[in-house]
């Protein structure tokens, strides 16, 4: 089977984590409308039933849910095999599941470091371990990552956070190359901020969507963009452009561009 033919989505079963809130959920209500067949994975049971009886509501196809926390390696592979045993191998994974905490380094814990690493990083390497090798046996699938543009261009306050989203936006570009001729495509999501219950976690003043004025990203037009890559051959997804353009610009001017994100990039 070629991957353009996930295209059509009222034949896949697609696999979100993360999906009780933000850009996970939003995919979530688009696929449904699509007709996809779906495998909802977050932590927060209650919230999941809603979503699931909310999805149903939106389509004819299944709507499977699975309590998780991704940071469990022991419950991610329990819950893998539940998935491939309950419904099947999945067409698609997003790993959407993440949060961040925009504090000054030095401020911050090694608790909190460790939490980030295990749900941003490991998290996401565990899922795609589990789910994208059944993917290989059936000879087709796509793994959809969702990275930060804050792994491309750190800011002051986020070095933990941009660090994982480094971690991910490597890892997808290597195993991209790995599971290319094996004919799962991998594909990077780089948003920059997104209207999402992510800043009630990470934004500890307040005001970080306020000082971002026009470049905040609107979930569903994100959610759109995400799905538009399903069954394409898209390496990567940086959004918006303007962020997309810094980062291009960073990487000729590097002194320009750090002085740029210690000043007009630090608004948390």
């Amino acid at each position: 089977m070629q991957i353009s033919a996930l295209q059509n989505l009222a034949q896949d079963k697609i696999a979100i984590t993360g999906a009780s809130s933000g850009i996970g959920q939003q995919l979530a209500l688009q696929l449904a409308q699509q007709q996809a067949s779906l495998i909802l994975i977050a932590r927060r049971e209650e919230r999941l039933k809603e979503l699931q009886s909310t999805c149903q509501a939106l389509t004819s196809q299944p709507v499977q849910i699975y309590p998780l926390d991704v940071s469990n390696a022991v419950g991610v592979k329990n819950v893998a095999a539940k998935i491939q045993h309950e419904v099947g191998t999945a067409d698609v994974l997003i790993n959407a599941a993440g949060f961040g905490d925009f504090t000054e380094f030095m401020a911050t814990d090694y608790q909190l470091w460790k939490q980030m690493l295990h749900v941003n990083v490991l998290g996401t390497l565990l899922m795609t371990r589990y789910i994208a090798a059944p993917m290989i046996d059936q000879g087709c699938g796509q793994i959809i990552n969702i990275g930060s543009m804050g792994g491309k261009i750190a800011t002051p306050k986020s070095a933990v956070y941009s660090a994982t989203k480094a971690a991910i936006i490597a890892f997808s570009n290597s195993l991209r190359l790995e599971l290319q001729p094996l004919n799962v495509q991998v594909t990077t999501i780089n948003p920059g901020p997104v209207q999402t219950n992510f800043f009630e976690i990470a934004d500890h003043t307040g005001n970080y969507l306020k000082s971002m004025g026009k470049i905040i990203l609107d979930p569903q037009q994100l959610a759109h963009k995400i799905i538009h890559c399903i069954g394409r051959p898209v390496r990567e997804l940086n959004t918006p452009w303007i962020m997309e353009l810094g980062y291009l610009g960073y990487q000729l001017f590097p002194r320009i561009g750090d002085f740029l994100t210690r000043t007009l990039g630090n608004q948390k």
